[in-house]
């Protein structure tokens, strides 16, 4: 077995996003440090609603990918395409965001804990201007499923 030494620890720094969500952020967070194709890492949890309800309005993204991973709560998908999708617990969505997407994820819970990670990584150049899409596995152990379109 090989053993790997630690050479650097991110610490986590808190912040918000979207409309107020709190939540704290280790990739992305410090300057000078990059690690691409990792543009950022995430990580939202709370027990208050207070904390999360006001959610991601429609914002857009362009030229990377972002992966969602939910814990605990639940939260809606929706772009500018028509795609829609419902994220619970172990749930995954991929996005891929390549020329530009509109999108919003939003609680659909009132009460309880919402948990997950978020991660953001970039896009070679040629991909930025390939279409849009979302592959989503959901928790009841469906296929995965593209919502790509032009």
């Amino acid at each position: 077995m090989n053993t790997r030494t630690l050479i650097h620890v991110i610490e986590s720094m808190p912040t918000s996003d979207g409309a107020g969500v709190k939540l704290r952020r280790s990739l992305g967070s410090q300057r000078g440090l990059h690690v691409d194709p990792f543009l950022m890492l995430d990580e939202f949890y709370s027990d208050n609603p207070d904390d999360y309800m006001a959610g991601f309005p429609a914002h857009p993204h362009r030229g990377f990918e972002t992966v969602t991973y939910m814990l605990d709560g639940h939260m809606r998908h929706e772009d500018h395409l028509g795609n829609r999708g419902d994220l619970g617990p172990g749930d995954v969505q991929w996005m891929t965001a390549a020329r530009g997407i509109i999108h919003s994820e939003m609680p659909q819970q009132s009460e309880g804990r919402m948990r997950g990670f978020q991660l953001w990584l970039n896009h070679r150049p040629q991909p930025k201007v390939y279409a849009s899409c979302c592959w989503q596995r959901s928790r009841c152990g469906s296929r995965w499923y593209s919502t790509a379109r032009s």
